[in-house]
Formats: structure tokens, sequence, C-alpha cells
């Protein structure tokens, strides 16, 4: 199983994410940011505070994705 060993977030919601693998992928949450719990990520200082949790990425009031979610819907980079 892949799991996420970095996160950097970047300009225009997307992240860098990278993997055990050795892959570094970027990821787009914009798709994602009218959807639920996950629309308190528009606040970019909010989203900035991404962090590594349990081999994937979380932030504070509980928004998350898969580390096999953010590999299959991220591009290499």
């Amino acid at each position: 199983m892949i799991t996420v060993t970095s996160v950097k977030p970047l300009t225009n919601y997307y992240l860098e994410l990278g993997f055990s693998n050795n892959e570094i992928r970027c990821f787009d949450v914009k798709p994602y940011l009218e959807k639920g719990i996950f629309t308190e990520l528009k606040d970019e200082s909010y989203f900035k505070q991404v962090a590594l949790q349990l081999g994937s990425i979380t932030w504070k009031n509980g928004q998350d994705f898969s580390p096999e979610t953010l590999y299959i819907k991220s591009v290499a980079v």
C-alpha cells in the first residue's frame, strides 16, 4: 500500500505530495471545495494547515483523503 510521506500546500488549492514509492505528485483539491465538510478548505489559511497523519493527510476539523485517492487522482510532477 502506498502512503503519503510529505505534503506541501501550493497556490490555487494544489497539494504537492510525496509518496512511499518515492514519487512526487500534485493533487488538485478544487473539485472537492463545494462538497460537504471540504467547503472549509476554501479558506486559504486553513487549507495551508494540512498535515500528515497515519500515511495520509488531514486538517484539524477532520477533512481528509485516503492515500489511494490522493495517488490515483494526482499527476506526476
